[in-house]
């Protein structure tokens, strides 16, 4: 069998190396436009249940990976220069460009034929190929060559945001919520190493036009930021690295496969980056493909199977991921509310977590809520 993967990112060299330790005798090949050593982005997080599912389809790349990665217990909420701690929300994080490093060590040994620097301009090319899959992206070749037989549609969400990094070292997942005289702002910021971690800043559109970055260099518009968030990054610089403003894509696919091509990561679906799924929902993509294919006798029917049990796991996350996109959405409005409110609304926005599960996952934060809301503490 001849495969060929287009994207050298997380799910394409998951996928190809997951396939080729199963299929010694299969031909897989990663075609990556890029540089084996260019990455955009910073850090990707993963929370505690996700490195639980890989760990249970694959703990030699889990342990192979866990001891790169920065943990934390706790998430920070600062608003307005008052801070709160939310108990037992577990998460972990790597370098984007080093996890990429791992997977591709482990598809080499495997065998699997990985071409970098390789510009596809037509699927022409992969005439002779038993299957073609499609990991190559929001800018997928192969799903826009296609989009009406996938289904496609893409929709931008309003807020903008800037991917940063920062030598700043934070100790947990973090949040920020600043107000200027312009307008409000939110950083998502994280460490990914021991000297570095990810600055992800947002605003609403107002304040993103009142701001004029719409005319401001990326250079400028960094330097806004740093002034924005001073007190947060303590005299830390941030670092851009392809640092534009952009809107949220959402990405959606009603069909998964056509003919013999297959989409999976976010050529296939995109999930906001503040419920940090993206890079979990690529890796769960691949894990799951290669599952089907080999449950099944032949292609067509283990990628038929494959959108069939995955395609109502990935709703549900995209789901939540809407609801908490929907959040940020308004977030200047959510920075009116107490504190512990706020911090309540924040926990909660994505419609996955009840108070039940909160009084069992984050015992602390629940009994200063409970005593705020009697009327004991400061909401």
């Amino acid at each position: 069998m001849r495969i060929a993967v287009l994207g050298g990112g997380p799910a394409g060299l998951y996928f190809a190396y997951l396939f080729k330790v199963k299929h010694p005798a299969a031909e897989v090949e990663v075609f990556e436009q890029n540089p084996a050593d260019a990455t955009w982005g910073f850090g990707v997080v993963f929370s505690e249940q996700a490195l639980d599912f890989l760990r249970a389809d694959d703990p030699e790349t889990v342990d192979a990976i866990a001891p790169r990665m920065e943990s934390w217990k706790n998430i920070t909420l600062n608003l307005c220069e008052r801070t709160i701690d939310i108990d037992g929300v577990g998460f972990s994080s790597i370098g984007r460009l080093e996890l990429l490093k791992l997977l591709q060590e482990r598809a080499r040994g495997a065998h699997v034929k990985l071409h970098y620097d390789t510009v596809v301009p037509s699927l022409d090319r992969f005439a002779g190929y038993d299957l073609i899959v499609a990991a190559d992206g929001l800018n997928s070749l192969v799903r826009r060559t296609f989009e009406g037989d996938f289904g496609s549609s893409l929709s931008y969400s309003s807020n903008k945001f800037a991917w940063y990094g920062t030598t700043k070292r934070f100790e947990t997942l973090s949040q920020t919520f600043i107000s200027t005289e312009h307008g409000a702002f939110n950083a998502h910021h994280y460490r990914f190493s021991p000297t570095m971690s990810t600055f992800l800043v947002e605003c609403d559109r107002t304040t993103w036009q009142r701001y004029d970055f719409a005319n401001k260099t990326i250079e400028e518009s960094k330097s806004v930021c740093e002034q924005v968030f001073a007190a947060t990054l303590d005299g830390h610089p941030l670092i851009s690295n392809k640092s534009v403003w952009r809107n949220f894509p959402w990405v959606w696919n009603e069909h998964w496969s056509f003919k013999n091509m297959v989409l999976i990561g976010d050529a296939l679906h995109s999930a906001h980056f503040s419920i940090g799924s993206g890079t979990r929902l690529a890796i769960e993509d691949a894990i799951a493909l290669v599952k089907a294919l080999d449950a099944e006798s032949d292609i067509a029917a283990g990628l038929a199977r494959y959108e069939t049990e995955r395609k109502p796991i990935v709703k549900k996350l995209i789901a939540a991921a809407r609801t908490s996109s929907d959040w940020y959405e308004k977030f200047p409005e959510h920075m009116k509310l107490g504190m512990m409110d706020f911090a309540y609304s924040y926990i909660t926005r994505s419609g996955r977590v009840d108070d039940d599960r909160l009084r069992k996952m984050s015992p602390s934060f629940m009994a200063q809520y409970d005593e705020a809301q009697r009327g004991e503490g400061t909401r």
